[in-house]
């Protein structure tokens, strides 16, 4: 059994390894390491979409972040950061503040509100159609269409 999730990490890590050889006009996301991460660093600048597991090797935090990965180009055009976490032992603050329990995806407006909490993996279709319901994203998108 633990081949087939060394197996599947890897190709996780191959994806991983393959999007940030991109191009740099290519897509610019971060996905950053939250377990130094303070959700205030984003407050007005960033959606921190968090991604919690209790091991990277968690089947449903692989299937997340190869979700994410097929799609960060929309989350770019909504100001999105990924944060992972993938160590339960190091209490980060990020654990200290959202609470996970093993797996867990977490998505935190720009203005520092939880709109969304899932125990199991979202595709990014449904996760920019959360985001696109949000007070602060719909007042972007009057901004820009008025901008135009």
């Amino acid at each position: 059994m633990k081949p087939l999730i060394s197996l599947v990490f890897l190709a996780f890590i191959a994806t991983s390894s393959i999007a940030q050889d991109a191009p740099q006009d290519a897509v610019d996301i971060p996905i950053l390491d939250g377990t130094a991460a303070n959700l205030n660093e984003f407050l007005w600048i960033k959606r921190p979409l968090v991604v919690f597991a209790d091991t990277p090797a968690d089947p449903r935090y692989v299937e997340q972040m190869g979700y994410i990965a097929e799609r960060l180009d929309v989350l770019e055009e909504r100001d999105v950061v990924v944060l992972t976490d993938t160590d339960p032992a190091a209490r980060s603050e990020l654990r200290k503040t959202l609470r996970p329990r093993g797996f867990s995806l977490v998505l935190v407006g720009k203005d520092g509100v939880i709109y969304l909490r899932k125990p199991a993996p979202w595709r990014v279709r449904e996760i920019t159609r959360s985001i696109d319901k949000l007070p602060v994203r719909q007042q972007e998108l009057r901004d820009h269409t008025s901008g135009s």
